[in-house]
């Protein structure tokens, strides 16, 4: 396994390229940093984006969702070609002009087909990354899925092959004849931050809040 992922036609931007990666361990880092993927494809000749949680296990892409949504049940036929957007927002950037205002961000985006993953074996172990990816020692801390809830459960397996990942950093690109302009420039940074867990009505007040929520926090970037 390579350092970094191979270039082809899909994942070589027709605009700043100065800004793209293919590095292996960067593209990771946004990955698992990140809770939500955006999955775009096309069904029924029209194109479709859902928002899916997903996991990474080495260079593969967990995505999980609801047996009844059409993209899960059209991957059950073969597979199905997607592409993958998951997106970082570290800043928003502030320019003396309108023009130039920007965001900081960091964004992987992976092509590829996904398929249904049928191996009970696979499906349990890709669950259990489903949820350790989102809250880090949260799988002991729960009930694991009954017999019903994984029929009405599908996960889809991406290869990791045709991925890409664009970042944008530093602060505002302005004009030179707007330097001496009266406005505030720069750069107001954006992080996770959790809040103070809230329990559940009906939780006995004698259970206590475990480590694994009151210490949540996201990978920090790479």
């Amino acid at each position: 396994m390579t350092d970094a992922y191979a270039i082809t036609a899909r994942t070589t931007p027709s605009r700043l390229p100065s800004r793209v990666s293919y590095d292996r361990a960067a593209v990771h880092a946004v990955l698992d940093e990140a809770l939500v993927a955006h999955v775009g494809f096309v069904i029924d000749g029209s194109p479709v984006v859902l928002p899916l949680l997903h996991a990474r296990v080495g260079d593969v892409l967990y995505l999980h969702g609801s047996a009844g949504a059409r993209v899960l049940r059209a991957a059950r036929d073969g597979g199905m070609d997607v592409c993958v957007t998951v997106t970082l927002t570290d800043g928003l950037v502030l320019a003396r002009s309108a023009f130039h205002h920007s965001i900081n961000y960091r964004c992987v985006i992976a092509h590829g087909t996904a398929t249904s993953v049928d191996s009970p074996t696979e499906k349990d172990a890709a669950l259990t990354a489903l949820v350790e990816a989102a809250v880090p020692g949260r799988s002991v801390g729960t009930r694991e899925p009954n017999r019903k809830e994984l029929a009405a459960t599908t996960v889809l397996r991406l290869n990791l092959g045709e991925v890409s990942l664009k970042v944008r950093t530093g602060g505002p690109s302005d004009d030179p004849e707007d330097m001496d302009m009266p406005h505030w420039a720069g750069v107001l940074p954006l992080t996770t931050t959790p809040g103070r867990p809230q329990p559940a009505d009906d939780m006995p007040a004698s259970t206590p809040t475990p480590a694994h929520v009151i210490d949540w926090r996201r990978p920090s970037p790479k």
